[in-house]
């Protein structure tokens, strides 16, 4: 893939107070719904956040770590899946990766697992989750 395409290629992650926020109404959220955010889960969505694209499972194993150890892969993928069940990330299967839901903490799909679209640009790889109108 090459980077000369026609659109922006800023990143969107999050960082700082930003990050903080929205992990803690991440964590609101899934208390509301009597579930837990454990510090697996917590940091897999922190490390999905802070990229702000799609990550592939062993790059997230790779980076788990705080002190540059990776994590087991059974640890990751657990984490994985629970966040795909809450609504907070989703596993884009054509790339292979993973990324933090746009809406993951407290935008109209945040509030529960639900089907997205992902617009991957064929020059560069980027992407952007879209959603279709609700269905109520």
């Amino acid at each position: 893939m090459s980077t000369v395409c026609d659109h922006d290629h800023a990143r969107s992650g999050l960082h700082g107070s930003a990050l903080s926020q929205a992990l803690d109404a991440a964590e609101t959220r899934l208390s509301q719904a009597g579930e837990r955010m454990t510090a697996p889960r917590r940091r897999v969505l922190s490390l999905l956040l802070e990229t702000g694209e799609p990550v592939k499972a062993y790059d997230l194993i790779a980076r788990f770590g705080a002190d540059g150890q990776a994590a087991k892969p059974p640890t990751v993928y657990r984490a994985l899946e629970f966040l795909e069940r809450q609504g907070m990330a989703h596993r884009i299967a054509s790339i292979s990766a993973y990324v933090a839901c746009a809406g993951h903490a407290d935008g109209p799909h945040g509030a529960a697992a639900h089907a997205a679209a992902f617009l991957i640009c064929d020059c560069c790889g980027a992407t952007r989750e879209v959603h279709g109108p609700d269905r109520g």
